[in-house]
């Protein structure tokens, strides 16, 4: 996992095209104005889903993960904590589903806060469990952009 500013990310990881071309998209003037709904950058090897909701402060995070792609999960409004644990803690409590390339489950042993703001993205592997929209002080509105690149 990496949080970081959108600006930055380049230096930090390397490129892959599906990644350049997430960063390409997140980077377009008034992308979080967009209204929710799955937008193709590159067939399904690239695409977004814009999304508003209210974070909450569940009692047990839901932790998830996916085979198929990594999330580029940008925050463009608001703030949110995104749990992180290994994969290898993640106990599943809903199988894995290939078609929607997503398993559930809770983490055993503990897991890491990553508070992620306005500006910022977390950038996730399979390798990384993941409990995204958790509040960061108190339930609040957020605009999120999750880019999925297939690997």
């Amino acid at each position: 996992m990496i949080v970081t500013d959108l600006g930055l990310l380049e230096r930090q990881a390397g490129m892959t095209p599906g990644l350049a071309q997430a960063l390409e998209f997140l980077r377009r003037p008034g992308t979080g104005a967009l209204p929710d709904g799955r937008y193709p950058i590159d067939g399904e090897k690239v695409f977004a889903i814009v999304q508003r909701y209210v974070t909450s402060a569940p009692a047990e995070p839901k932790f998830e993960a996916h085979r198929a792609y990594l999330d580029v999960q940008y925050l463009a409004q608001g703030s949110e904590v995104i749990g992180w644990a290994p994969l290898a803690r993640l106990e599943l409590t809903e199988a894995y589903d290939a078609e929607k390339d997503i398993c559930f489950g809770r983490v055993r042993g503990g897991w890491t806060p990553a508070l992620v703001e306005a500006g910022r993205l977390a950038v996730l592997w399979p390798e990384d469990a993941h409990a995204p929209r958790l509040a960061a002080d108190a339930p609040a509105e957020v605009i999120k952009i999750v880019v999925k690149v297939a690997l």
